[in-house]
């Protein structure tokens, strides 16, 4: 029957919520389930949402709420696994950040040193054969000078 109620009598008239509550206790007697009531499945509900990442307006939504601040209030720290994984997540970009920084100044520290050795090359401070090249332009360019009178 369209009533929209979700526990209505057979003939679809409105049901008491306590004795959707008792049968719901019954049941889980008869079951050997660990004492649990109705409303817990709520928020059971909601916990899991939320620990599935599901968006905080979704939740909110299904739960009836008429802001998601009360989503918020009530169950986002409920579930101390959803406060570690997101402690973890946020710790993973730490180290991340110094490896990138260290890398950074690697390239860095290695484009100072190859200018500094493109430097000494072409002063002629290289290697030896380089000096040895040096000298022999140095000696040749004295030779070439015209003697002073």
């Amino acid at each position: 029957m369209g009533t929209g109620h979700v526990f209505t009598q057979e003939d679809g008239s409105w049901l008491h919520p306590g004795k959707v509550n008792d049968l719901f206790e019954r049941l889980v007697t008869a079951s050997g389930l660990p004492p649990i009531r109705l409303h817990d499945l709520r928020h059971g509900a909601a916990t899991l949402m939320l620990a599935a990442d599901i968006d905080i307006k979704i939740v909110s939504d299904t739960l009836g709420h008429s802001d998601t601040r009360i989503t918020r209030d009530i169950y986002q720290s409920v579930l101390p696994q959803v406060g570690k994984n997101a402690a973890e997540a946020t710790a993973k970009l730490v180290p991340l950040q110094r490896k990138a920084e260290a890398e950074k100044a690697a390239r860095k520290a290695a484009k100072a040193a190859k200018k500094a050795k493109a430097k000494k090359n072409r002063k002629g401070e290289g290697k030896p054969q380089d000096k040895a090249n040096a000298q022999a332009r140095a000696k040749r360019k004295t030779k070439r000078r015209k003697p002073e009178k």
